[in-house]
């Protein structure tokens, strides 16, 4: 069995150098659930078949030094010199590829429990959520809020919370589901949206806004316009560049349910369908989201975001967020 882990930890580690080398892309809840299932094998043979022959063959060499000195004393040799105390824990000890195997088997399954059905870690890799979401804030999503969905295929078997206006929401990109992206819901199944003159309508209705204060971007050292937004019960910011085009990026482009959009000069309207919502980053003008690309499906719901637990260049950034 050496040899066999030996092999399989050698593919590990090519299929992780591959991923991280971007020779191929990687899916984690995949290759979690296949470490689970393969340390739980290595935990189980440990359990019913190798632990068993060690602490048989450690009973036998027992049994056999007795014996031995049971011999010797009928022959009125007390005194015997033995070492049978230290081969016997070698011949208990655990090898080394056990220990790597059903030794790691209840930490990943933890890890594997925690991520699939309550909490996943998640770093935001760029600009499009600023100001509720900067680079580099490390952020933790519920992934039981929408309901329990079942891990690598994200069947979801039991309902809970509605998704809501104004959710931030972790969800698998439609055009390439291995890829997670993170955007506000600005639009529930049955809602017509329209982004006209870079403001946002819903049902026919404008959204309320209200300017605030200029947001300065540290990083890139620039002011934005900066607004609050009323989308569903709670309010957030968001930024926009007056100096560029309404329709800045957006095109009609063939994508599910793309009947449903209407682009012009000012902007685009859709109407969502049944089982998809209308995504939008809150930096307006830095954000590809449903206006480019279309609808999210429910099934590529990943979690809602709710928390930053750590950001290393701004520790005061840790909190909750809407």
């Amino acid at each position: 069995m050496g040899p066999l882990t030996g092999i399989l930890y050698g593919l590990l580690a090519l299929y992780g150098a591959g991923w991280y080398l971007g020779k191929w892309s990687g899916n984690f809840s995949l290759l979690l659930f296949t470490l689970t299932v393969v340390t739980m094998a290595y935990w189980l043979a440990e359990r019913f078949v190798f632990l068993p022959r060690r602490l048989a063959a450690a009973a036998a060499l027992t049994r056999e030094d007795g014996e031995r000195r049971a011999q010797l004393a009928r022959q009125g040799i007390e005194q015997v010199d033995s070492q049978v105390e230290g081969a016997r824990q070698k011949i208990l000890a655990q090898p080394w590829w056990l220990d790597w195997t059903a030794g790691l088997f209840p930490v990943i399954l933890m890890v594997f429990v925690l991520r699939s059905f309550l909490f996943e870690p998640f770093k935001i890799p760029s600009g499009s959520m600023i100001p509720t979401l900067e680079i580099g804030d490390l952020i933790l999503v519920n992934k039981f809020h929408y309901g329990v969905r079942l891990p690598v295929i994200n069947k979801k078997i039991i309902d809970n919370e509605p998704v809501r206006r104004g959710d931030v929401m972790v969800f698998r990109y439609p055009v390439d589901p291995a890829i997670d992206f993170i955007k506000r819901v600005v639009a529930i199944p049955g809602d017509e949206v329209a982004y006209i003159n870079q403001k946002l309508y819903l049902n026919g209705k404008p959204v309320p806004l209200e300017q605030l204060e200029d947001y300065y971007d540290e990083d890139r050292r620039t002011y934005s316009r900066q607004f609050r937004e009323q989308v569903g019960e709670d309010s957030h910011r968001i930024l926009v560049d007056p100096s560029l085009p309404s329709s800045y990026g957006m095109r009609a482009r063939q994508f599910p349910g793309s009947e449903n959009c209407t682009y012009t000069a000012e902007g685009v309207t859709c109407k969502v369908p049944a089982g998809h919502y209308f995504m939008m980053g809150d930096n307006r003008d830095n954000s590809e989201d449903s206006r480019f690309w279309g609808f999210v499906p429910d099934e590529n719901i990943v979690g809602r975001a709710f928390f930053v637990w750590m950001n290393f260049g701004n520790v005061k950034r840790i909190g909750p967020f809407h």
